[in-house]
């Protein structure tokens, strides 16, 4: 792949479109309707307010099933269908089963001792921001994998209502820690990138056998390509994209790193921190690559680089690469 791609930058100007009118054919809810409660203070709250759906569904046109993932709680009361797998009828939105990873997590950013509005217990905030993958193991066993911000991944069984069939520790988890935006699979194996953000030592690439959960090799964090300061560091929290023999994996510290599948040894990477020359002529920089991974399509991948939030640092281009 060539040194200097393509780039197009963002130049941050909003664009209103005017709204669609859908037709809704069917509403699934997390948590049930949420009753008035009041808080220390006198003060009128609803709740649960959640959980969150952060990331893709994934359907399973075989069972008729669409298999999403949810996020922690933002008030309590607690509900089991937070930090969860939940398996919902493609026909009736009823849901069919629900398996609850992380219970009685309810986070909200900034608490302070004494604040009324705050949960009696804030987090430890271990949320699914990964998509559920549903897959096929080499001997044709269905499994659904997903990394939690527990650090830990997952493979479920769809025929025994989301029973765990292997459990996978990669990272340290907590708050911006474990697996963030997105794990890949395969035929063989599932992969797994650590974020661990805001702990001493972030990053790392594990690929585990889809069949036993047994780790098939380990990718240690490279040195930061952005050398030091604020928001540099080894951190791997984007969402990995997997083609046959490489696994696509962009870091905090800016730079797109491609790993063979094999055994993984980096094949080829890309700094992105420096100013591109763009062809729409907007000024652009690369930084942090935090939440999509890179796309794979047509022969090119295209990936953005720059996140100024969750400890990233920003930027806004978007790169796209060709095969010379």
């Amino acid at each position: 792949m060539p040194d200097f791609p393509r780039a197009r930058a963002s130049n941050r100007t909003a664009r209103c479109f005017p709204p669609m009118r859908l037709m809704t054919r069917l509403q699934f809810c997390t948590v049930p309707k949420p009753p008035l409660r009041k808080s220390t203070a006198g003060v009128a709250l609803w709740g649960p307010s959640g959980a969150a759906i952060w990331s893709a569904p994934t359907i399973d046109a075989r069972r008729g099933l669409v298999y999403v993932a949810t996020g922690n709680l933002y008030s309590g009361p607690a509900q089991p269908q937070a930090n969860a797998v939940i398996a919902v009828d493609l026909k009736t939105g009823a849901v069919r089963w629900s398996k609850q990873m992380t219970a009685g997590d309810v986070y909200v950013t900034n608490c302070r001792a004494g604040n009324p509005n705050c949960p009696e217990m804030n987090g430890p905030d271990l949320d699914f921001g990964s998509p559920p993958m549903l897959t096929r193991t080499p001997a044709g066993r269905d499994l659904i994998v997903i990394g939690q911000k527990s650090g830990v991944g997952f493979a479920l069984d769809p025929e025994k209502m989301g029973e765990i069939v292997w459990e996978y520790r990669a990272g340290r988890g907590g708050v911006l820690g474990g697996i963030e935006w997105g794990s890949a699979v395969d035929a063989e194996r599932a992969y797994f990138a650590v974020s661990d953000i805001l702990l001493p030592q972030p990053g790392g690439l594990h690929a585990v056998t889809l069949a036993t959960g047994q780790r098939a090799w380990f990718a240690q964090p490279r040195p930061p390509a952005c050398g030091t300061g604020r928001g540099c560091n080894a951190a791997q929290s984007a969402a990995l994209t997997v083609i046959p023999g490489a696994v696509f994996s962009g870091s905090n510290d800016g730079a797109l790193r491609v790993y063979s599948t094999t055994d993984g040894a980096i094949l080829w990477e890309f700094d992105t921190n420096r100013e591109f020359t763009t062809v729409n002529g907007v000024a652009a920089r690369g930084a942090s690559m935090i939440g999509p991974g890179p796309v794979v399509a047509g022969g090119m991948v295209f990936v953005n680089s720059g996140y100024g939030a969750f400890g990233g640092r920003p930027g806004n281009v978007l790169l796209a690469f060709g095969v010379p």
